[in-house]
C-alpha cells in the first residue's frame, strides 16, 4: 500500500471483527502500517422507577465536577477490568482520604490477562473512587478523584 493510502478494505474488515466480537476497538499491523478501528459502546440499562430528591445547582455541578470533567480525575488507559487490591481479599491500594504520591499505585486494571498498575500521576488526596473492584471499564472511564 502507497504511503497516506489508506486500506479502506481491512478497515471495513476490522469494523466487521468489531461489531462480530462486541469488541470497543481493534489495532492491526502489518508491513509497517497500523490501523487501529474503535466504536463507543452504549449500554442502556432500565432501573425501577423511584422518587428522586430535589438536587440543588451547586449539588449538580459538584456531582458533573465528580465525574470525567473534574481536572483531578484518573482515567482508564485502556478497556479492562478495575481491581482495587493486588490481590482477592488484600487492602485495597487507596481509601478515600489517603494522601497519595506520583508514581503512586492507585489500583489495577487487567486487560488480555496482563496485570496493568494505574500510577498517580500528581501528588494529593483521594476524594472519590468512581470505580467498583472486579468492574469492568472502557478507555477514558473516570476511576477515581485526586485533588
Amino acid at each position: 500500500m502507497p504511503a497516506g493510502k489508506l486500506d479502506k478494505e481491512a478497515i471495513r474488515e476490522l469494523a466487521e471483527i468489531l461489531k462480530q466480537t462486541d469488541l470497543s476497538e481493534i489495532e492491526y499491523e502489518a508491513s509497517g502500517v497500523k490501523i487501529r478501528v474503535a466504536r463507543q459502546i452504549v449500554h442502556a440499562s432500565i432501573a425501577p422507577s423511584m422518587s428522586v430528591p430535589a438536587i440543588s445547582s451547586s449539588d449538580a455541578s459538584q456531582q458533573v465536577l465528580g465525574g470525567a470533567s473534574h481536572p483531578g480525575a484518573v482515567k482508564s488507559p485502556m478497556v479492562g477490568t478495575v481491581y482495587l487490591s493486588p490481590e482477592p481479599g488484600a487492602m485495597p491500594y487507596v481509601k478515600i482520604g489517603d494522601s497519595v504520591n506520583v508514581g503512586q499505585n492507585l489500583l489495577i486494571i487487567e486487560a488480555m490477562k496482563v496485570m496493568n498498575p494505574i500510577k498517580a500521576s500528581k501528588a494529593g488526596t483521594v476524594k472519590q473512587i468512581l470505580v467498583r473492584d472486579s468492574e469492568p471499564v472502557e478507555f477514558g472511564t473516570s476511576l477515581l478523584i485526586i485533588e
